[in-house]
């Protein structure tokens, strides 16, 4: 009996999915790149409830805070924070390709690569937009528009303007934030019957990675996806951990109160598969509704902690393993350029490699070619990157929260403590009321 309750906890399950389609993927690479439709439809799933979520919140958020001024603050601190932290992660990178050299010995003649493999990427990054072009791409052709596309900043632009209109209509206004509150509340319950999937999409997204790439692939770039990794451990357990001690809490509680999401990630190569499911635990957490609503969403566009470590990272391997020399005033330049590139960059499976390709245009040493050694792994990386911007950006909400008095700091230490492994029923004891609050008005049930 004990065995099968095992058997009942999600990330126990996401767990097995991984190692299933570690092996059908290795065995079978046919049937493991059939497979892909599972993750794809898991992924699409999610994203289908993710922009409803973003608008509720913060629409009532920002309605209930009636405050434009501070909302305007939080906005402020939230985009110094990212461009401190985010250009950080791009020196750790440049710093450690320096030093541990992962191109080294490669001795790639550029001539014998075929640039038909990263030519799609090539042309995505060659439409990379300007500042102006960029800035103009977050107001929506249609209020729905944002919705039906997808596009989290410019459901993110609606939500804040339809939030500061509520917040001048007073009695009415507040009326309206609540009734999104409700409509809130059933989209996340829609969440958590989705994410029952998850085992069966981080199944079918493994089992198409290892079909279609192979191990061989891994073993054969091992030293970049091995420092890679490092690098990321490093600057999570170090940089955010340094981070998250001035804040007041444990990045390892953190990381063990966070590990369905991780998992989740692991499974499917996206942050975004669990950005509704971040949303609610950064609440349960302690961090109020707008910074939340906030700090999440945009930091899966500012704040890519993983993917700016790749892309300095990955630049200066490909640098060495087709022995381009690249001066001191050439990487510093990739390191400015990189904090533009990096930017706007999504949350999704192969966003980084095209920012990668946007960036490589300021270093016209490297050939454009050199691309193509990193396609067969970049998947592999892919996920990293994931997983670092998912535990960047948690800790993100939870700073920032602090930074604006919005964050109760007896709920995050007894939540962390007591870890997210509580049921619903457990919420509601006399002692979780007394020292949390009602959890119910701020996020969904456990």
């Amino acid at each position: 009996m004990g065995f099968l309750r095992v058997f009942r906890v999600l990330y126990v399950q996401v767990l097995v999915g991984i190692a299933l389609g570690i092996a059908v993927g290795a065995l079978w690479p046919d049937v493991g790149v059939a497979l892909k439709p599972l993750g794809d439809g898991f992924i699409k799933l999610i994203k289908m409830a993710v922009a409803p979520v973003i608008f509720c919140t913060v629409v009532a958020g920002i309605a209930r805070m009636g405050d434009i001024k501070a909302f305007g603050r939080l906005g402020a601190k939230t985009l110094i924070y990212f461009e401190v932290v985010s250009t950080v992660a791009l020196v750790i990178g440049l710093v450690v390709g320096n030093l541990v050299k992962p191109g080294a010995g490669f001795n790639v003649d550029p001539a014998t690569l075929d640039p038909s493999i990263t030519a799609g990427y090539v042309e995505k990054a060659a439409h990379h937009e300007g500042l102006a072009d960029y800035l103009l791409s977050l107001i929506p052709d249609a209020f729905v528009g944002a919705f039906a596309d997808g596009n989290l900043l410019q459901v993110l632009v609606i939500a804040i303007v339809t939030g500061f209109a509520c917040s001048r209509l007073g009695a009415f206004g507040d009326k309206v934030a609540g009734v999104l509150e409700d409509i809130s509340k059933v989209f996340f319950s829609i969440i958590q019957v989705i994410v029952k999937l998850a085992p069966i999409g981080a199944f079918g997204a493994m089992g198409f990675t290892i079909g279609k790439y192979g191990l061989a692939a891994l073993l054969k770039l091992g030293a970049l996806v091995a420092t890679f990794y490092g690098t990321s451990l490093l600057f999570v357990l170090v940089v955010l951990g340094l981070i998250a001690l001035a804040g007041g809490f444990s990045i390892f509680k953190f990381l063990a109160y966070i590990r369905e999401e991780l998992l989740i990630v692991l499974g499917t190569s996206s942050s975004e598969s669990v950005l509704p499911q971040m949303m609610e635990k950064m609440q349960r957490l302690g961090a109020g509704k707008t910074t939340t609503g906030l700090v999440i969403p945009t930091g899966y566009s500012f704040n890519l902690d993983g993917t700016n470590i790749y892309m300095t990272l990955a630049t200066l391997f490909l640098a060495q393993a087709t022995n381009t020399d690249l001066s001191l005033t050439q990487e510093l330049t990739l390191l400015a350029v990189a904090m533009l590139t990096s930017k706007g960059a999504s949350g999704v499976t192969g966003a980084g490699f095209i920012t990668l390709a946007a960036t490589l245009a300021v270093a016209p040493n490297i050939p454009i070619a050199s691309l193509a050694l990193l396609v067969g792994v970049d998947r592999f990386m892919s996920e990293c990157r994931a997983l670092t911007n998912l535990v960047g950006n948690g800790v993100a909400t939870l700073i920032i929260a602090r930074w604006e008095g919005d964050l109760d700091r007896e709920k995050l230490a007894f939540e962390l403590s007591r870890g997210p492994d509580v049921r619903s029923e457990q919420q509601h004891s006399s002692h979780d009321t007394k020292v949390t609050g009602e959890l119910s008005s701020e996020a969904a049930a456990d």
